[in-house]
Formats: structure tokens, sequence, C-alpha cells
């Protein structure tokens, strides 16, 4: 009887097969060995014929009071990750008959609050962000335009990584980026990046190489640059800023997404240059707040559209004229009976 972390790499493998990407690989990875580490040390269960249903309610029950490495509870999204992955390795299980079909009822998706993203930064704090980064060294060089590049283009940090020299075309100012699922899309680049980005190719990246050959875009060290230093990077600049809100890479996708709509977008085209496959999605990015939603009003309410005439200052005078009347019968009148009208 095979382990449960020997069909890891088994379900690993088969998921390989259906061109998952590395990373989507690497995170399914990481979230199944958690769970079977759980039942391992929960429970002692080791193999899959020693799985019950009491576990997987376990496992359900056990999730909200997961903490992070802060100590703070893991939020519904995670949560629901967690049970998705779960799923999808006891599907895998239940698929070669390891374990009956019905496990997979045991596991169900939390109610996610609808919240508004607090990680998007307004184009002035990006500037600020742009402006920290020291231009006269290569290494700086190379920075800026990476910030440059996810503020101008919307992509994700592991979409950048990606880029190629030859994905882009400095002609027509596009970017080939391959997104999740290997989806393939041209995203335009702005003006702005657009120059740097052609500095960075011409005078800087050749001191960056090692190897004539090595096809990446951005380099460390001699070899394409990983997805952890663009992480590292983006706190190296932003958290000397103190904002309020913690910067990461995604923070540029948001902030991207967040202008694009303010500034009226078109909704189907904004899904279009994220890689998106549905509109769903765009409710994690795009974010409204009580300005924008005061111009909304003030320019779409009908009352708020008319021409009133006699608005502001006959409302303005008809206001003296009941505190004139008041100020002077306010008593009587308060004091004084309604006479009712004689029955015919």
């Amino acid at each position: 009887m095979k382990t449960l972390d020997q069909l890891l790499e088994d379900s690993l493998d088969y998921d390989r097969s259906l061109q998952l990407s590395p990373n989507t690989i690497e995170a399914v990875g990481y979230v199944r060995k958690i769970f079977i580490d759980w039942l391992k040390n929960t429970y002692g269960v080791t193999t899959a014929d020693q799985l019950r249903l009491s576990h997987l309610e376990a496992w359900q029950k056990y999730l909200p009071n997961k903490l992070t490495e802060k100590g703070l509870p893991i939020v519904a999204r995670t949560i629901n990750r967690y049970i998705s992955v779960s799923r999808t390795y006891i599907k895998y299980l239940a698929r070669h008959g390891y374990v009956p079909q019905s496990f997979l009822d045991c596991l169900a998706h939390v109610k996610e609050p609808v919240v508004l993203p607090t990680s998007v930064l307004t184009h002035e704090q990006v500037r600020q962000v742009l402006a920290t980064i020291p231009t006269h060294r290569s290494i700086g060089f190379r920075n800026r335009t990476m910030l440059e590049l996810l503020y101008s283009t919307g992509i994700r940090a592991s979409e950048l990584v990606r880029i190629n020299v030859t994905d882009v075309d400095l002609v027509h100012g596009t970017v080939r980026v391959m997104g999740k699922g290997n989806r393939e899309r041209m995203a335009p680049i702005g003006k702005t990046a657009l120059r740097v980005l052609e500095s960075y190719l011409r005078a800087v990246r050749p001191y960056l190489l090692r190897d004539p050959a090595e096809p990446a875009m951005f380099i460390a060290w001699g070899k394409r640059l990983p997805y952890t230093s663009v992480l590292r990077i983006v706190h190296q600049y932003a958290d000397k800023l103190g904002f309020k809100v913690a910067v990461t890479p995604h923070t540029f996708r948001r902030s991207y997404t967040t202008e694009l709509i303010r500034n009226g977008a078109n909704i189907y085209h904004v899904k279009e240059l994220l890689g998106h496959e549905n509109l769903q999605t765009l409710k994690h990015y795009a974010r409204l707040n009580i300005g924008d939603l005061q111009q909304t009003h003030a320019r779409c309410h009908p009352r708020e559209r008319e021409d009133l005439a006699d608005g502001p200052q006959q409302m303005g005078s008809q206001t003296e004229s009941l505190q004139t009347a008041t100020g002077a019968n306010g008593d009587q009148a308060e004091s004084k009976p309604v006479q009712r009208e004689a029955k015919s």
C-alpha cells in the first residue's frame, strides 16, 4: 500500500500531464503536503486505507482556526483554496479506488465576505515608489524597469519574470505574456515604461549578462531573475515610504486595474488586459471610494441632473419666509387648535 506522501507525488505527476504551470504545481503540492502532514500528526494516518470521513470533517473544522506565520487566522479565501486543493487530492484517490467517492461530500467551501481590496496605491503613491529607486547603477535601473512594467501593463509578477527579450515589440509597444494555464496574451506598454524598457535593453541588460544566449528579459547573477526576488525588490523600496497598506508586486496590478476602471475603461477590455477568463474576478481588483460613488450619483441621478431654475435660490427664500413667520407667530401657531371644517 502506497503512503499518502507517495500518492501525493503521483497526483502531482497527473497534474503535470494536464500541462498545469510549474507555479500551480508547486502551490498545489505545498497545500496537499500540509493536509497530509496534518493527518499524520493529528491522527497518525499515513495511508489512504486509514482515512475516514471523520478525519475530513475534522480538517474542515480545523482550517478556520489555522493561523498564519504572524499568528492571525487565515481568511475565507485561503480556506477555500485549501479546501479546493484537498478535494482534488481526494478526488484523485477516489478515481484510483483508494477511497470512496462519498469522501468528496465532506469538504465544502465557506462563504467569502465581499470586501474591498486594501492593497491599492494611488497614482501619486506609485510615483513615489518609482522615484525612490536609484537608477545610476545597473541593478537599480533594472529594478525601476520591472516596476514600471508591472504598473504600465498590470501583469503578474510571475508573468514578469517569464518574459523573454523576444517577447517585447518596441516598435508597436507590446509584450507577449504567458499567463495562468499557459494562456498567451499581448499587453500594451505605456510610453513612459516603453522608454525605460528600451534604455534597459540597450544600455543596462548587456552588463548583467554572463551568457549571451540567455533569453530572459530580467537578469540576476547572469540568469533569469527568480520570482522571490521581485517580492524582495518591491518591499525594499515600498516599505521605507511607510504606506498604511501592505505593498506587494500584486499591488501594482490592483492599482493599474483601479485606475483604468476609475477613468472609464471598458470593463471587458480590462478583463482582456488582465488575462481573466470572466468578469467575476475583477471584483477582487477594482476599488471604488466614496468620492467615486458621489461623482457617479451626481452624474447619473435624475434629481441631480435637473437644472432647477427655482432650486437653491427659491428654496433659500422660502426658508427665510418660514423662519420669519415662525419667529413672529410661532408660539401662537403652535398653540392654536386646528379648526375642523363643519360637515354639510
